[in-house]
């Protein structure tokens, strides 16, 4: 019986093909095109404030939510849901909005977008906000059952899971400890204890939701990537005592303040930040440019690009 349990198996060939498909490995859009990705993979993107990382995330999410085809027109997208976790309680719905529109009217040409796949898009871009680290918590408990609901009602599954950001808790949670309600016989929520749980709430996801995961850090550069912004911030990098995080081959460029059960949760590791170079288009406007270096894996070289209309341009 149990062998013949083991050969009649648990799913069919078409369900086989398309978790094979779904698990497979692929390029997301740059600057994130230089190592290929897969669901199950934990991408952090570190930089200071205001160097892109938002922005990475939402044409991300954007090429996940179009189709590959429609009306016989080619986007190339994933036709995916993604689950977007605004931590920061500061994204901005019409960035990605404008983003879309755009990548809907540049394949045909047209001035005009296609309202129902606009609308078709948009569905698939499920938002939830947390403003504390007892929301967030709650969220990915019963996240799920919302997943799942999603899933059911779009007849496509999620492929991107992306926070942003992880860390903006941090000193609060750093700075007083919870005692919930229910006594002291309860254990009391620790830093510690949030992330022990956020990265176990995520692994149990990944088993039935298998996804990408995406989250944004705000660090601050070490002194060869930004003096100014390491004389302002050095008094309260002292004062966190926390060590940092080094790899086998590799010293990062930043202070690491996040708890270690996440650090090692983070299988990739992308470092961006603002360039000093600017590029001018008329006399009253110019595109700031931005680069882009893997820490996890360690790549030789970095990317620089700026953000255009269309979205994230590679600049040589």
């Amino acid at each position: 019986m149990a062998a013949k349990g083991w050969i009649d198996g648990d799913e069919s060939a078409a369900e086989m093909l398309g978790r094979v498909a779904t698990e497979r490995s692929f390029l997301l859009l740059p600057p994130l095109h230089r190592v290929p990705l897969r669901v199950g993979n934990v991408v952090e993107l570190v930089g200071p404030s205001a160097s892109a990382k938002t922005h990475i995330l939402i044409q991300a999410a954007v090429n996940c939510i179009l189709p590959k085809e429609w009306n016989g027109v080619h986007y190339g997208g994933l036709e995916r849901l993604v689950m977007f976790m605004d931590l920061d309680c500061r994204f901005d719905i019409l960035r990605l909005s404008e983003m879309l529109k755009h990548q809907i009217m540049e394949p045909n040409g047209s001035m005009y977008y296609d309202e129902e796949l606009y609308a078709l898009c948009m569905r698939r871009f499920l938002y939830v906000r947390c403003y504390d680290s007892l929301e967030f918590l709650a969220t990915l408990k019963t996240l799920h059952y919302r997943l799942q609901k999603e899933k059911e009602l779009h007849h496509v599954g999620i492929q991107l899971l992306m926070i942003d950001s992880i860390g903006p808790f941090h000193w609060v949670d750093r700075g007083s400890t919870f005692f919930p309600l229910g006594g002291n016989k309860r254990k009391c929520l620790s830093l510690q204890s949030v992330f022990d749980a956020v990265v176990q709430d995520i692994k149990k996801l990944l088993l039935v939701h298998p996804m990408l995961v995406m989250a944004t850090k705000e660090i601050i550069l070490g002194n060869a990537y930004g003096g100014d912004e390491v004389k302002q911030n050095k008094s309260l990098l002292d004062a966190s005592g926390l060590r940092n995080l080094a790899s086998n081959t590799q010293q990062l460029p930043y202070r690491e303040y996040m708890p270690s059960v996440w650090q090692s949760f983070v299988t990739h590791k992308i470092l961006v930040r603002a360039s000093d170079d600017h590029m001018p288009i008329r006399h009253y406007e110019e595109h700031s440019f931005y680069l882009s270096e893997w820490l996890l894996p360690s790549l030789s070289f970095r990317d620089k690009f700026t953000i255009k209309d269309a979205g994230i341009v590679i600049v040589s």
